[in-house]
């Protein structure tokens, strides 16, 4: 049988653990391209208006599958840590596409609490009797996409240039090359390094994060905070890029509260949506990495 598997949202942090735990478990993977124009037209065809332009793309992925699989996984994650959630609109993820796309195959959509392991394994085993009763069969599998997804650091982290930049934002925003009109590409060439919060240990983001007088009860929120604070306190980055979703309710917190806390360090936020202009997009990289240089060549 086959499973098909959108890449989209939190794919591009997970998909090892996802497509190693389907293939243990002897199902053929159908991944969805590349998020590319078409994809985004779909996507903005059948997504409700008011949502985000990554909840838009998931969508479009979704329909690209329907007719070439018997399955398809839409990854319901509600949580990744102890006492804190993801976006809410992952919560009614399923829901939305169901409701808004004709003619979808079945969809696996159990809830993913990943807060702890023993959480983690209940999801494996409810979505592993779909397809097998081998208890064993479903337990190596689950172990195996453990290790896999233990065993990947991701993230970027560009120690070749001498100016480098803290990229800030949802991994869906900053790893869709689309979604971002290659935006690391675009400052690489620009001559800036690009470094991500896959690098920094979570200990120095969670001490950033303790300064709050409330700790954010969302997992991304309390990443970006405490990644942009200690980046910008411990001066290893000349500048903060924020990639941030149109719409999104979050980002809208996080992106003033980091500017609160790093008054004076230099830092650009990037709004994007379906509607982001490129000649826009690059005239302020451009205008933001000259004053990046132009501070570099003042200290020298």
């Amino acid at each position: 049988m086959k499973v098909g598997i959108p890449k989209g949202l939190l794919f591009y942090r997970y998909h090892n653990f996802y497509i190693t735990f389907f293939e243990e478990l002897s199902l053929e993977i159908v991944l969805s391209p590349n998020t590319n124009k078409d994809i985004l037209n779909e996507g903005v065809r059948y997504c409700v208006d008011e949502a985000c332009v990554p909840m838009k793309i998931f969508h479009g992925h979704c329909a690209y599958l329907r007719d070439k699989c018997d399955f398809i996984f839409i990854p319901r994650i509600m949580k990744l840590y102890e006492n804190e959630y993801i976006c809410p609109k992952f919560c009614g993820l399923v829901e939305m596409v169901q409701n808004s796309i004709p003619n979808m195959p079945t969809i696996i959509s159990e809830p993913i609490y990943a807060d702890s392991l023993k959480s983690l394994k209940k999801w494996a085993f409810k979505v592993g009797v779909k397809f097998t009763k081998n208890i064993v069969a479903i337990n190596k599998a689950f172990n195996a996409a453990l290790k896999k997804q233990n065993g990947y650091i991701g993230g970027l982290n560009d120690k070749e240039f001498k100016i480098k930049v803290a990229l800030i934002g949802h991994p869906y925003n900053l790893y869709d090359s689309y979604i971002n009109m290659n935006l690391v590409e675009k400052l690489n060439k620009l001559g800036i390094g690009v470094i991500t919060e896959e690098h920094i240990g979570t200990s120095y983001i969670n001490k950033e994060v303790e300064k709050l007088f409330k700790k954010p009860f969302w997992t991304f929120a309390r990443n970006s905070y405490g990644f942009g604070a200690y980046m910008a306190e411990n001066k290893l980055a000349d500048g903060i890029i924020y990639a941030s979703s149109f719409a999104c309710g979050i980002d809208s917190v996080v992106v003033d509260l980091i500017k609160h806390r790093i008054e004076g360090f230099p830092f650009l936020e990037l709004k994007i949506d379906e509607q982001t202009g490129e000649a826009g997009f690059v005239t302020r990289l451009e205008a933001f990495t000259d004053m990046l240089k132009r501070k570099e060549a003042e200290v020298i």
